[in-house]
C-alpha cells in the first residue's frame, strides 16, 4: 500500500497501455544517397541492413513529431491529454536549448496537468525515461504517464560523411504508462560509462552565439559495435536476473534499432532467435531515442506483441549509455 496524498491505494505497479508513433513523410532511399554521397544501395544494405529512412520536412520541429506519435498512443488508451500528468520526453535533438522540449510539447498537446521534462541519455534515452517514469507512476506520485522518444538526425549530419549520414532518420514513438494492480514493469536496469564518449558524439557547441567544433555526429564505427554487442547482451541478462528469468523466458526482444549487424550479434550472444527479434531498421534507419517506441508501435498494431508476452528492450547510445526495461505486455 502506498500513500497518495492523503489517501492510500493498492495500485503500485505501472503498466504500458498504449503505444504510437510518428514517421515523417519524406523517404530517402539508399538509392537516393548515391547521388549525392560517395555510397551505394549495397554497400549500406551489407553493412547496416537499412534501405531507406524518414526524414522530416523543414517545418516540422522534433516536438512536432512528438505530438503525433503522442496523440497516436493516447487514442489508442483512450486517454485524454488532460489525462496525463506526467510527460517525459526522450531526445537528443530537442526544438531549442530550453524550454524543454517535452513543455513544448504539453503546451502542443494540451496537457496541462502533466509535469514535464526531457531525458538526454541519446539512443538509451526511451528506457532511461521508462524507467524513471515506472518509479514515479509505481511511487503513487503519478497517475498516467506519457513517455515519448523522438528524434530529428538529419539536422545533425554531415550528408558528405557516408560513415554516419546513411545510418540516421527522423521519428517519433510513445506509449503511455498507467497505474496497474499487477507489475507491467518487471525490472530496468541502467548503465554509463562517459571515458568512452568520444567513441560517438557531436563535439561542437554553441558559445556566445557562435558555434565552435563540428557541430555534426562522429562515430567510431568499430568501436561502437564491439561495445554495442557485449554490453546490450551483458544488461539484458542482469535485467532477466532481477526478475528471477533467463533469455528462454522471452516473447520478444526489442532492441535499439541500430545496425541489422548489432541486432543480431545481440540476439545470437543472448540466445534469442531472430524470429523473436522485432526489426524495423530496415526501413527506418537508427532513430535514436526512437527507435524502441517505434518498433514496439510496430509490432503491436501488428499484432506480434500482444497481452500477456515477456517483451525485453535493450539499447546502447553515446554518452556512453545503456540499459534494459522487462516489460509484461
Amino acid at each position: 500500500m502506498v500513500a497518495t496524498g492523503s489517501h492510500c491505494a493498492f495500485l503500485v505497479f505501472s503498466k504500458i497501455i498504449s503505444t504510437g508513433s510518428y514517421l515523417p513523410e519524406k523517404i530517402l532511399t539508399n538509392d537516393d544517397l548515391s547521388k549525392f554521397v560517395d555510397t551505394s544501395d549495397e554497400w549500406i544494405r551489407t553493412r547496416s541492413g537499412i534501405r531507406s529512412r524518414h526524414i522530416a520536412a523543414d517545418f516540422e520541429a522534433t516536438s512536432d513529431l512528438a505530438v503525433a506519435a503522442a496523440n497516436n498512443a493516447l487514442q489508442a488508451a483512450g486517454l485524454a491529454a488532460s489525462d496525463i500528468d506526467l510527460l517525459i520526453v526522450a531526445t537528443t535533438t530537442p526544438d531549442v536549448i530550453f524550454p524543454s522540449t517535452a513543455c513544448i510539447v504539453q503546451d502542443k498537446l494540451g496537457a496541462n496537468k502533466a509535469a514535464a521534462f526531457d531525458i538526454q541519455a541519446v539512443c538509451s534515452g526511451f528506457v532511461y525515461a521508462l524507467s524513471v517514469a515506472d518509479k514515479m507512476v509505481a511511487s503513487g506520485a503519478h497517475q498516467n504517464a506519457l513517455i515519448i522518444g523522438a528524434e530529428i538526425y538529419s539536422r545533425i549530419l554531415n550528408w558528405k560523411d557516408r560513415t554516419t549520414c546513411v545510418l540516421f532518420g527522423d521519428g517519433a514513438g510513445a506509449v503511455v504508462l498507467t497505474q496497474s494492480e499487477a507489475p507491467g514493469i518487471l525490472a530496468t536496469k541502467l548503465h554509463a560509462d562517459g571515458s568512452r564518449r568520444n567513441i560517438l558524439n557531436v563535439p561542437g557547441h554553441v558559445r556566445n552565439g557562435i558555434v565552435y567544433g563540428d557541430p555534426h555526429v562522429h562515430m567510431d564505427g568499430p568501436a561502437v559495435f564491439k561495445m554495442a554487442v557485449n554490453v546490450m547482451a551483458d544488461v539484458c541478462v542482469e535485467t532477466l536476473a532481477m526478475a528471477n528469468m533467463t533469455a528462454a523466458d522471452i516473447d520478444w526482444l526489442v532492441p535499439h534499432q541500430a545496425n541489422v549487424r548489432i541486432i543480431d550479434a545481440t540476439g545470437k550472444r543472448l540466445g534469442v532467435p531472430p524470429e523473436k527479434t522485432i526489426v524495423t531498421v530496415q526501413g527506418q534507419g537508427n532513430t535514436s531515442a526512437a527507435s524502441i517506441p517505434l518498433a514496439l508501435d510496430t509490432s503491436v498494431r501488428d499484432g506480434r506483441i500482444k497481452s500477456g508476452d515477456l517483451v525485453q528492450t535493450v539499447a546502447v547510445g553515446g554518452g556512453f549509455t545503456w540499459g534494459s526495461a522487462l516489460i509484461r505486455w
